[in-house]
């Protein structure tokens, strides 16, 4: 028998029952709930409806019994104190929970050994596959994994699709940020962000969408706008943005690579009497729900963190069920600008 049957409480829902909520066959819902297959977005989105609807909930003790799997996933991040982790961890959770699953969440505070062991399932049998943001690995370290358990990759890094990979297009993302900056007027534009010596792929790639904005508007690229950074937190942003607030010739707009280091520059623009967007406009990035309660309200870049979740799961469930041996995908979910106060000509 295709179906899993909960056991609850009396007259729950059943597959056969979604199946016919949805319109489609208890085994494309059967594949939606176990990710044994891929289904088309429409589909997967109305056969979620009515499993939301009826309130269906899998059997797992079945689902064991029958799969030998345990139902646990593992999400690893490097710095849970990041917001943006934080509320991406809430939507892979919702995802998994979805689909029957488990999520153990780890911080590996980007130390490679503990992102190795981690893209090893810690040496678990019982965590069934690995969802993991890494740091510190390179391309060698994770394909040549004493276990190969199935993993999907989160961040900006590039790691020749050793395993599938998620991200959003930071390049174009940043490119985006900066074109709006220039749209509303502003045209000597800092960033913070930048790493030296040894710059992470997300000061990278943010950075090299920040210069490409710039040149495709015919304006300078200077070194001195972007003052590097230890870190991706509200004091590193503070300290960077005192840096430009010392130029002879001060920004009138700065981009931030993360919403947290927006944050401290907004900080470090009032105590020097300053004020957002009259006197320095800004531009974050992540969405975080604190970009929405500042004063004034910041404007940034928003990844879609409920697909990237949503893909991330899907994704994952499909290789530990039946996506062996195929090709690893990069998959790349998609963003949007959202303009708030801190950027808008008054």
């Amino acid at each position: 028998m295709t179906g899993e049957r909960t056991t609850t409480r009396a007259g729950a829902a059943r597959l056969r029952d979604v199946a016919q909520a949805a319109g489609v066959s208890v085994k494309t819902v059967s594949n939606v709930v176990n990710g044994t297959a891929r289904v088309a977005d429409e589909t997967r989105l109305r056969v979620q409806q009515a499993i939301d609807a009826l309130g269906y909930h899998p059997n797992l003790m079945a689902r064991r019994l029958r799969t030998g799997r345990s139902g646990v996933l593992t999400l690893a991040f490097p710095e849970m104190p990041n917001p943006y982790f934080a509320e991406l961890a809430v939507e892979v959770i919702a995802s998994a929970r979805r689909h029957g699953y488990t999520v153990l969440m780890d911080d590996t505070a980007g130390d490679p050994g503990a992102e190795l062991r981690m893209a090893c399932g810690l040496g678990d049998p019982m965590i069934d596959g690995v969802i993991l943001s890494p740091l510190g690995l390179d391309q060698n370290e994770l394909a040549s994994r004493d276990r190969q358990i199935p993993l999907v990759l989160l961040g900006e890094a590039d790691y020749g699709l050793v395993c599938d990979h998620i991200h959003i297009d930071n390049v174009s993302a940043a490119r985006d940020a900066v074109r709006h900056l220039i749209d509303q007027g502003y045209r000597r534009i800092g960033a913070i962000g930048w790493q030296d010596p040894a710059p992470r792929a997300t000061a990278q790639q943010r950075l090299l969408g920040y210069t490409e904005a710039l040149r495709d508007a015919g304006l300078p690229v200077e070194q001195a706008l972007f003052p590097p950074v230890r870190s991706y937190f509200r004091p590193d942003g503070a300290a960077a943005m005192r840096k430009l607030l010392k130029l002879p010739e001060l920004p009138d707009a700065v981009f931030c690579f993360n919403d947290l280091m927006a944050l401290g520059a907004m900080r470090a623009i009032h105590e020097a009497g300053l004020r957002v967007p009259q006197d320095i406009a800004l531009v974050g990035f992540d969405d975080v729900e604190e970009a929405e309660y500042s004063i004034p309200s910041l404007t940034t870049i928003a990844p879609d963190k409920t697909k990237i979740a949503e893909a991330a799961v899907g994704t994952l469930l499909y290789r530990i069920n039946e996506g062996y041996g195929e090709p690893c995908r990069l998959i790349q979910p998609g963003y949007r600008l959202v303009v708030r106060e801190s950027s808008r000509r008054s």
